[in-house]
């Protein structure tokens, strides 16, 4: 369910209940993923970031990557939504949520240009998870402009604020474990270079940040940056 919110917030009571249990994962339905925490009942797995949504010759970019990787022994999924991380993910009570999204709607922050340009190698925090991801090199400033705000309402919940030094990307790949030292070691230059040379990519890599959004459980609230 998604809920789009103007500035300043009108009242989020006017939007549907946001209910009182947020479905539990089962990892075998999920590609294997693990939680990094235990599901309880009224707890939402909570983030924000910036949605980043790709021109349609973004996926022929995506399949020449998947044909990389694959020559080189590296099995990994495609990502079918992309985003640029703004938080790290939280544990909220289903009583904050709202509260959270009204803190979240007085951030003043401006529209700005990114460019996720440079392909690099991450994992999760638990090494369970590894993601390639297009590093952004123009709107970094920007960016922490937004997290700053963003873990101003993060410490107000006493909640867990982001990453210090981020390095803010576009995953575009993932797989189950750790495998960042076979990427960089195989493919991470080969791809660099397929995506330098890649027709149009200068377009595909650059996106106007428009909005943040908050994902709460199943629930996706956007907040449009000034």
């Amino acid at each position: 369910m998604f809920f789009r919110l103007p500035v300043p917030p009108s009242m989020l009571s006017m939007f549907p209940d946001l209910g009182d249990e947020q479905q539990d994962v089962d990892g075998a339905r999920h590609g294997g993923r693990v939680r990094s925490f235990k599901h309880q009942r009224g707890n939402w797995a909570t983030y924000v970031y910036i949605p980043f949504q790709p021109e349609e010759e973004f996926e022929d970019l995506q399949e020449e990557v998947m044909s990389v990787l694959m020559k080189h022994d590296v099995i990994m999924n495609k990502m079918e939504e992309f985003h640029i991380s703004q938080s790290q993910t939280v544990v909220l009570q289903h009583h904050w949520i709202s509260l959270f999204v009204e803190a979240l709607c007085m951030l003043f922050c401006c529209r700005f240009l990114c460019v996720a340009d440079r392909f690099q190698v991450y994992t999760n925090a638990e090494r369970t998870r590894t993601f390639l991801g297009l590093e952004v090199s123009v709107g970094k400033e920007q960016l922490l402009d937004v997290v700053t705000e963003v873990d101003r309402s993060l410490k107000e919940f006493n909640l867990q604020t982001f990453y210090q030094d981020p390095s803010f990307h576009v995953s575009v790949a993932w797989c189950v474990g750790d495998m960042a030292g076979k990427i960089q070691a195989r493919c991470l230059a080969e791809l660099q270079t397929l995506l330098e040379r890649f027709e149009d990519s200068d377009r595909l890599t650059r996106f106007s940040a428009e909005e943040i959004r908050c994902k709460a459980g199943n629930k996706t609230f956007s907040i449009p940056l000034r």
